[in-house]
């Protein structure tokens, strides 16, 4: 951002300032990897004094990173709603567990895991307090604990509207993206929300080996929802089907995020 970061002030203009760059660049989307959301709701005086804190490199309690963190993600949401970014976020992973390897290795070096953290009443909070203020962008949530999955996407159920599939539940991810995760995943969306708004895999690793993903997705669902019409729990209309699988794969992505526009 090319300018000195001291206190609060100066980090939201740097961000800011990033976000606008990005902007004019084409960005359409973030990404936040985080353990969960918190409840909170922090002022800019608290969040102030937790980053004046930092600075003068004085301890921070627990509850100092929750309340810094929760301030934010609400000031993120805020601004990519503005900017009508769509926000999506990764849930539940628990980072660096293996001390010795990370004190040898550094962090995110293979010796994460699955975490159980409290998801649902945070993000219930946070969803709330940004669709109370208006400022509810579209979001993606990922799920990486599969005990979680059925009670998040029924959550992001109580804030869709103003936009087809304005709230989505990913789909699945890192330990998840296998055939089981994938089709648990495709199961949740049916049976809980509404699968012909989903808009299907993604691939983030930026890395050309794993588009095969995608391949591997299309094969699973068109094996789910071939199953259900040989077991008569869909229709056996190829046309209407296809156009199902169409969506899924292609149409409702270039949609969501405005590709056709």
């Amino acid at each position: 951002a090319e300018c000195d970061i001291k206190d609060l002030d100066n980090l939201i203009d740097a961000l800011n300032s990033r976000m606008n760059f990005f902007q004019e660049n084409g960005c359409m989307l973030s990404d936040h990897g985080l353990t969960h959301l918190s409840p909170l709701s922090v002022s800019r005086d608290e969040a102030s004094g937790v980053f004046e804190r930092y600075k003068k490199e004085l301890p921070l309690t627990a509850l100092d990173r929750e309340k810094f963190k929760s301030f934010m993600m609400y000031f993120l949401g805020r601004s990519y709603a503005n900017r009508s970014w769509v926000m999506q976020l990764h849930l539940g992973a628990m980072r660096n567990n293996n001390s010795k390897q990370f004190n040898s290795l550094g962090r995110d070096t293979g010796f994460d895991s699955i975490g159980q953290y409290a998801q649902v009443h945070g993000l219930q909070y946070f969803l709330d307090q940004l669709n109370s203020e208006g400022c509810l962008p579209q979001t993606i949530v990922y799920n990486l604990n599969p005990a979680d999955s059925p009670a998040i996407c029924t959550m992001l159920g109580n804030f869709q509207g103003s936009a087809r599939g304005k709230l989505q539940y990913g789909a699945a991810w890192w330990f998840l993206d296998q055939y089981n995760g994938i089709t648990e995943q495709l199961d949740i969306v049916s049976n809980m929300s509404l699968l012909s708004t989903f808009i299907g895999m993604l691939t983030d690793s930026r890395s050309f080996l794993s588009f095969p993903r995608h391949e591997y997705f299309r094969r699973i669902l068109c094996q789910l929802l071939g199953s259900e019409m040989e077991r008569g729990l869909l229709p056996m209309d190829k046309v209407l089907v296809g156009n199902l699988v169409s969506d899924l794969c292609y149409n409702n992505s270039a949609e969501y995020f405005g590709l056709n526009a």
